[in-house]
C-alpha cells in the first residue's frame, strides 16, 4: 500500500491527470498522490516499468511514449481524450540531464535536453489546451522546474538554461490561455530519490547535503506530489503564472561558510 499524500478537502474522481516520466522517482510520486486522490492517471516513457503507480486500490496506466517528438505527443494526448472522454491535469515531469563538459558536450547531447527538458512541455501542453479548453471548469498544467532554472548550474549548463524556459513558458502560456487553463511550475530544490547515490555521491556526502538545507532534509517526492495536488485543485482556482518553490528554504550561499571558516581561523 502506497503513502501516497492525500489533498487537504479536496478530491480528484472523476478527473484525468497525464503523468510525464510518471514510471520512477518524483513523477512517480506525483502519480501515487494524484490516483490517491481518486484520479485516473495515465503514465509515459519511453520503456514500460516492471510496476506501475498505485494508491488506494487505483492503479496508473501506462501508455509508451517519446515525449520529445511533436507528434508522439499530439498521439498520446488524443488517445488519452478519446478513451476517457476528458483531460484535466498535466503535469510536465518528464526531464533530466547527466553532468556533462559543456565545452566539449556535442550538438547531438545538447538538442535533446533542450527537447525532453523544454520542448517537450511545449508539445505536451499544445496537445492537451484543445481537451482543457472545452471542460466548464477548464484544466491545469503543472509544469516541474528546477532550482538550476533560477541558479548557476555547471555541469548541467544547457539543462539550466531549458529550465529557465520552462519557467518563461509557463508565465507566458497563463496569460494567453486563462481563464480556460491555468498554467504553473514547481521549482524543486535537492530531492532524494532511487538515485541519490548517483546524483550525490556517497551517503556522508548526502548527510552533509541535507544538514546544508535550512529544512535539515533534502525533499522526496511525496513533497512534490503534494505540491502538485494543491496547484491543481479547487483551493487554487486563483493561482496561474505561479512558480511554486519546494525547496527546503534552499541551498545557503557559499560565502556565509567561507565568513564562518575564515572568522574561526582568525580566532
Amino acid at each position: 500500500m502506497s503513502n501516497a499524500p492525500q489533498p487537504v478537502g479536496s478530491t480528484f474522481e472523476g478527473r484525468v491527470v497525464i503523468v510525464t516520466g510518471g514510471t520512477k522517482g518524483i513523477g512517480r510520486a506525483i502519480a501515487e498522490g494524484f490516483l490517491g486522490a481518486g484520479a485516473t492517471v495515465v503514465v509515459c516513457a519511453r520503456t514500460e516499468p516492471d510496476s506501475l503507480p498505485h494508491s488506494n486500490g487505483n492503479r496508473a496506466i501506462f501508455m509508451q511514449c517519446d515525449v520529445r517528438t511533436a507528434q508522439a505527443c499530439k498521439e498520446l494526448v488524443d488517445r488519452v481524450g478519446e478513451e476517457h472522454g476528458r483531460i484535466d491535469v498535466l503535469v510536465n515531469n518528464a526531464g533530466g540531464s547527466p553532468h556533462v563538459d559543456a565545452a566539449t558536450v556535442s550538438p547531438r547531447f545538447s538538442d535533446a535536453i533542450v527537447n525532453l527538458n523544454l520542448m517537450a512541455p511545449v508539445y505536451m501542453s499544445q496537445a492537451v489546451y484543445h481537451w482543457m479548453a472545452r471542460l466548464p471548469e477548464g484544466g491545469n498544467i503543472i509544469n516541474i522546474a528546477s532550482v538550476s532554472g533560477r541558479r548557476p548550474s555547471p555541469g548541467t549548463s544547457v539543462y539550466g538554461a531549458a529550465k529557465a524556459g520552462l519557467l518563461s513558458l509557463t508565465t507566458s502560456l497563463a496569460q494567453e490561455w486563462a481563464p480556460k487553463v491555468r498554467v504553473n511550475a514547481i521549482i524543486v530544490g535537492l530531492i532524494e530519490t532511487e538515485k541519490a547515490d548517483e546524483t550525490y555521491g556517497s551517503r556522508e556526502a548526502q548527510q552533509a547535503i541535507a544538514a546544508s538545507v535550512p529544512m535539515k532534509r533534502m525533499g522526496r517526492g511525496d513533497d512534490i506530489a503534494r505540491a502538485a495536488l494543491y496547484l491543481a485543485s479547487p483551493t487554487a482556482t486563483f493561482v496561474t503564472g505561479a512558480q511554486l518553490e519546494v525547496h527546503g528554504g534552499g541551498e545557503t550561499p557559499l560565502f556565509l561558510d567561507l565568513i564562518k571558516r575564515y572568522a574561526s581561523d582568525a580566532n
